[in-house]
């Protein structure tokens, strides 16, 4: 009985391995830049290389969004050297636009067209919003998952 409990347990666990570096299918994903260009998100992260990022995964109709945006903005006051990414799942290019605007959305804004099953959504595991990531500067993803701005992970890297 114990080995069949083992057997089962090994078989449907997740996998908890955390991943430390984007897939390329991840990278090869294209986002909408303010100015209506298709980029590549390993493009923006190229343009930002040697920099320590801060990606935030909303929308302007997503609640806990908003709720943590002073929490992101208390953030970019404390640590103004790291680089912020705003990744969108608004519904319409147009209401992201609004949403930047009507919320004060300070830094690199992008839409993910994809959308949460696209090739980014897939690779981060989008199960929730907001989602909160931590890329150092040389690329490495130190931290893959948050979902609260005042996760003292967050902080920790960015010291």
């Amino acid at each position: 009985m114990t080995y069949l409990l083992v057997l089962l347990l090994s078989i449907f666990s997740c996998n908890t391995e955390t991943p430390t570096h984007f897939s390329e299918d991840a990278l090869n994903d294209t986002f909408i830049t303010l100015d209506g260009n298709s980029v590549a998100f390993k493009d923006i992260l190229e343009t930002h290389k040697g920099k320590t990022l801060v990606i935030d995964i909303w929308a302007s109709w997503c609640a806990d969004c908003i709720k943590g945006m002073p929490k992101v903005k208390a953030l970019q006051e404390e640590y103004k050297d790291a680089t912020y990414i705003f990744l969108s799942l608004d519904r319409t290019e147009e209401a992201w636009k609004k949403g930047i605007k009507k919320y004060n959305v300070v830094g690199e804004n992008y839409y993910m067209q994809s959308g949460w099953e696209g090739p980014f959504g897939e690779f981060v595991n989008l199960d929730w919003i907001p989602r909160y990531m931590v890329v150092d500067a040389e690329g490495n993803i130190k931290l893959f998952k948050a979902v609260k701005a005042n996760d003292k992970r967050i902080k920790q890297i960015l010291n």
